[in-house]
C-alpha cells in the first residue's frame, strides 16, 4: 500500500502541484481513508520528501542508463531532456516552484543532489564531445558544466519565464540549443542542425 500511495501522490503532485494536493484529495483518489495514509507517512511533509526522493532516484537511474548507451554527446543531451520531461509531466503545474516556496528544506536538498548528478553527467558529456571533435577543445569545462546547471535551474523560475509565455518543452529546446551553439565546432554544428531539423519534421 505504501508504494501505491507514493506513486499516486507523486503523479498528483507533478500534475497539480505540491501545495495544491491535500491529503483528502489523495485519499479520495486512492479510495482509502486519510488514516491509512498516515500509517505510512507521518504527515504531508514526509510524504512530499519521500515522493521527491523517489522521483529523483527514478530520473537518476534513467539518466545513468542513457549515458551508458554511449550516444553522440549532442544526441545524449536531447535524449536526457526528453526523458526528464516525460517523468516530470512537462512540469504543467510548476511543481518545482511550489516545492521551493512551501518546502524549502526539501527543495534545497534535492537541488544539491541534482547539482552533483548533473555536474558528473555534464562533465563526462563535455570531455567526450571535446575528444571526438564536436565541442571546442579550449573550453573551461568546469565553468561550462556549472553555467549549464545554473541555466537549467533558472529557466524553471516562473517569475523569469512564466509558462504562459514560455512553454516548458520549447523553452528546454531553446536552452539546449543556446548552450550547444556556444561550445560546438563546425562538425558539432552539422550534428546539431540535423537534430533540430529532424525534431521539426
Amino acid at each position: 500500500m505504501k508504494e501505491k500511495i507514493l506513486h499516486k501522490a507523486t503523479d498528483m503532485f507533478l500534475n497539480l502541484g505540491f501545495k495544491s494536493v491535500t491529503m483528502d484529495d489523495l485519499a479520495h483518489e486512492l479510495g482509502i481513508s486519510k488514516k491509512t495514509i498516515y500509517t505510512h507517512f507521518a504527515n504531508k511533509t514526509k510524504l512530499v520528501e519521500e515522493c521527491t526522493r523517489h522521483l529523483f532516484c527514478s530520473i537518476s537511474e534513467g539518466i545513468d542508463h542513457i549515458c551508458s548507451l554511449h550516444k553522440n554527446p549532442i544526441e545524449e543531451l536531447y535524449e536526457i531532456k526528453r526523458f526528464a520531461l516525460l517523468h516530470l509531466k512537462n512540469e504543467k503545474a510548476s511543481p518545482q516552484y511550489q516545492l521551493q516556496k512551501y518546502y524549502p528544506r526539501i527543495y534545497e536538498s534535492i537541488k544539491k543532489q541534482q547539482f552533483e548528478l548533473m555536474q558528473d553527467c555534464v562533465l563526462v558529456n563535455l570531455k567526450k564531445g571535446i575528444a571526438i571533435g564536436i565541442y571546442r577543445d579550449n573550453l573551461n569545462i568546469d565553468f561550462v558544466s556549472r553555467i549549464y546547471f545554473s541555466g537549467i535551474t533558472s529557466i524553471k523560475d516562473q517569475h523569469l519565464f512564466p509558462v504562459t509565455k514560455f512553454p516548458i518543452v520549447s523553452l528546454m529546446d531553446e536552452y539546449i540549443e543556446y548552450h550547444l551553439r556556444g561550445i560546438i565546432t563546425l562538425k558539432g554544428r552539422q550534428i546539431l542542425n540535423q537534430i533540430i531539423n529532424s525534431n521539426q519534421e
